[in-house]
């Protein structure tokens, strides 16, 4: 059965190593026959929630930006993929004010069930991840009908290109196909 990919490439940089990782999961996914969009972060204006909480009665941010329109793709989506930098060893501002803004879901009929996670840090520790896990978990678990299904950690990659011929790129992929 095709599922709508909603696949969100967080960093600034273009052609950044975590967009490069979600590349590699959007061939798989489509080459698996599923529907793919992905958001790249780097021309989008994503503004701070200023928590009204107007959006848990309108189920729409009040603020008019790219994040609302953002928010209304992943309302529907099956699968949320989030691909971003490490950035002391946590996920990328930008992801994290996505995360604020996607409020207007919360009371929502949302769609997705299954969330991703695709990281790259400079840091050969896979544990430089942990705090961007953990942020993204804390997310997951104000929607009670979705899970995270998998993380990919790359490693060792600091410079646009370093990500070449590194394995996360075939696990990536891989994850993709299997949806």
């Amino acid at each position: 059965m095709s599922k709508k990919v909603l696949i969100l490439s967080t960093s600034f940089r273009k052609g950044s190593n975590s967009e490069v990782l979600a590349k590699e999961f959007e061939k798989g996914a489509r080459e698996a026959g599923h529907h793919t969009e992905t958001v790249c972060f780097h021309d989008k204006t994503i503004n701070f929630c200023t928590g009204c909480l107007v959006c848990q009665k309108t189920k729409r941010c009040v603020i008019r930006d790219d994040a609302d329109i953002i928010a209304q793709k992943m309302l529907t989506a099956d699968v949320l993929v989030f691909a971003t930098p490490i950035y002391f060893y946590e996920m990328s501002g930008q992801m994290k004010t996505m995360l604020d803004r996607s409020k207007p879901l919360f009371p929502a009929d949302y769609a997705f069930r299954d969330v991703y996670l695709l990281a790259a840090a400079a840091d050969e520790e896979e544990s430089a991840m942990d705090g961007a896990v953990k942020g993204l978990t804390g997310w997951i678990d104000c929607f009670e009908k979705t899970s995270l299904k998998a993380v990919v950690r790359c490693t060792g990659v600091t410079d646009p290109g370093d990500i070449r011929g590194n394995d996360a790129l075939r696990e990536a992929c891989q994850l993709g196909k299997t949806l």
